[in-house]
């Protein structure tokens, strides 16, 4: 039998030690979960212990938009219970709790780089930019689970025109707060902090990228990414990234995050592309967060309509 020493183990496959200490308890609770899954029910309706971080304020005057899927919505307590946010932790139940206190306000965005318009703005002047949509939008994972929630924002196009970028800007580049005190995730090297994504400028100007503040009709909990995210929905879900502080434009492509820890692993385009397997998972099939049996992945995450904008390329090779 093969035995990995503990330095080929990356940290994000080791247990945390709360997890360990409290494994019993999860255990117990994961057996409840598998059940409801059996049954077709989803956390919210067999009473597990919520730790929704936020203030759940309404948000008023939502729009329908015609970009929603009409599929099963994800339950509330299941999306903001299990989230990836290494800012606050690896471990997927732990960011509800960690971000529970998490200061949303005051929070500023810079805007600069190519542009005509560079700008500090408010986040809440952010918000009031555009008639804020409900958009039902399936999210998958990289790791091979997904999710169908009805996200609150506009599209991203609506701030880029306002920024007016200069015509030799072919990128938009978006950073996450860097700020250990809150963000316990981020005293560990598990990541180079702060966080940075990405997107080619005709995908972020893509009418289904959404600049996201709420969901479910409520504004962003903590620990989905509040005060500010992005939602690209055709992508992997690490590309949508959260508690967003600047938008960059430039020339040449960023070097994200993930690009940055694990290039064999995480491209630059990160396209749901079922017939590119990660190295060490096939990403073939999902299973809806709630449910055991899975499905299908569909490329582009079911999102044909973005298919154009890669016209040409090599979806393999430009992962």
């Amino acid at each position: 039998m093969f035995i990995k020493k503990s330095s080929d183990i990356p940290s994000s496959e080791i247990t945390s030690k709360s997890l360990y200490l409290n494994r019993r308890q999860l255990i117990t609770g994961a057996a409840i979960v598998g059940a409801a899954a059996v049954a077709g029910v989803g956390l919210s309706e067999i009473g597990f212990p919520s730790r929704v971080a936020g203030a759940n304020a309404k948000i008023d005057g939502l729009q329908k938009s015609p970009f929603s899927t009409s599929e099963k919505q994800t339950p509330y307590k299941d999306v903001t219970n299990y989230n990836n946010f290494y800012e606050f932790s690896t471990d997927k139940y732990e960011p509800a709790g960690l971000a529970k206190d998490f200061m949303t306000r005051p929070w500023t965005v810079t805007i600069d780089g190519l542009v005509k318009k560079k700008q500090q703005l408010d986040v809440d002047a952010i918000m009031k930019m555009s008639a804020p949509e409900e958009r039902i939008y399936r999210h998958r994972c990289v790791e091979g689970w997904s999710i169908v929630v009805p996200w609150v924002g506009f599209s991203l196009s609506e701030l880029i025109k306002r920024a007016d970028p200069l015509p030799k800007a072919k990128f938009v580049e978006f950073t996450t707060l860097l700020d250990p005190k809150q963000m316990p995730g981020q005293r560990v090297s598990v990541l180079k902090w702060p966080y940075v994504e990405g997107l080619r400028m005709d995908e972020a100007m893509h009418p289904l990228a959404l600049l996201c503040f709420g969901m479910y009709g409520e504004v962003l909990p903590n620990q989905d990414g509040a005060p500010l995210r992005i939602v690209v929905p055709w992508k992997y879900g690490f590309k949508s990234a959260k508690s967003i502080v600047r938008i960059r434009f430039t020339e040449e492509q960023p070097m994200n995050t993930w690009q940055l820890s694990a290039p064999n692993e995480y491209g630059f385009y990160s396209n749901v592309n079922p017939n590119v397997d990660h190295p060490r998972w096939s990403q073939a099939k999902e299973r809806r967060l709630g449910e055991l049996t899975k499905r299908p992945t569909l490329m582009f995450n079911g999102y044909d309509q973005v298919a154009s904008l890669y016209s040409g390329m090599d979806l393999k090779k430009n992962f």
